[in-house]
Formats: structure tokens, C-alpha cells, sequence
């Protein structure tokens, strides 16, 4: 079946769109939730000033991104954890953490972009890959130090 989107549909379509999709999907999903509608002449030119006004707010949203992507390109993100004397840490550093520090930064990073394949348990420096959008990426270094290594260089700083 054919339908006009009204709305950006992921992983099937933008608004003004016409996409072939099941019936069942049509008629229980994109047409009860106006997000498509049947693709006549007259709903295509209703739709057609929507569509190029969309189309350029994706084309900045996508610029937007671009910059956010090489602005945060090779930042470093430093997060103190516990750890035993063999630097293995008592928890570990998740997507949250490093977003956070991300973000305190002043990186427009939510916490699903970034992409561990698991949690960081060890001290050291980690390369971490981001995921900005389905087709662009970038990478942080992500060093992760001792709590008590912190508290010490702090109380050395003060007494030199």
C-alpha cells in the first residue's frame, strides 16, 4: 500500500514522502496515528511547503551535528574512580560518566552516543568512540584515574 507521510517516520521516511508499506501497517499504525495519509495530488501539494520548510531544518539539525562531532573529536574526559593497588576499579565507568564529563565540558553529548562494549573496570586511558549519527562518528580519550591519586596530588598541590 502507498502512503504520504505527514511526519518523519524512522527507518521508513520523511514528511512528503510517499513509501510502500504493508497494508496492516498502514492501516493500524501510520494512518490511525495521522502519521501518513492516502498520496492523492491535493495532499501532496498540501504537503509540499512542509516538506521543503523539513527538509532545511534537517540540512542545520545535520550541520549541527557536524560541528558538535569535530568540536568533541579527541577531547579528553578525566574521571576518578576507587581502585585497588592493581588499578582495577571497584566499580566501573559507564556511557552515563563519560557523558557527563562530556557534557560539563560543554559537549552536546547525550548518553546513548557513546559507545562502550562494556564498562570500564581498569585505570589507564581508553579510547572511547561516539556515535553522533547513524553515519558520523568521532572518539574521546577517556582517562580514568585512582581516587586516591587525586586526594594525594591535591594535598601535594598545597603544601608546595
Amino acid at each position: 500500500m502507498k502512503v504520504l507521510l505527514c511526519e518523519d517516520v524512522e527507518n521508513l521516511g520523511f514528511l512528503g514522502d510517499v513509501v510502500e508499506v504493508k497494508d496492516g501497517f498502514a492501516r493500524n499504525y501510520l494512518l490511525p496515528q495521522a502519521l501518513g495519509t492516502e498520496p492523492s495530488e491535493a495532499n501532496i501539494k498540501a504537503l509540499a511547503e512542509a516538506k521543503a520548510k523539513r527538509a532545511e531544518e534537517r540540512k542545520l539539525a545535520r550541520r549541527q551535528l557536524e560541528r558538535a562531532a569535530e568540536a568533541v573529536e579527541g577531547a579528553e574526559a578525566v574521571l576518578a574512580a576507587k581502585a585497588n593497588e592493581l588499578g582495577h576499579l571497584f566499580g566501573s565507568i559507564t556511557k552515563r560518566d563519560i557523558a557527563a564529563n562530556l557534557r560539563e565540558q560543554g559537549f552536546e553529548i547525550a548518553d546513548d552516543m557513546v559507545q562502550l562494549s562494556e564498562h570500564i573496570k581498569v585505570v589507564g586511558t581508553h579510547q572511547v568512540p561516539l556515535k553522533i549519527a547513524p553515519d558520523l562518528t568521532a572518539s574521546v580519550n577517556v582517562t580514568v584515574v585512582s581516587q586516591d591519586e587525586t586526594v594525594e596530588s591535591a594535598g601535594q598541590e598545597k603544601e608546595g
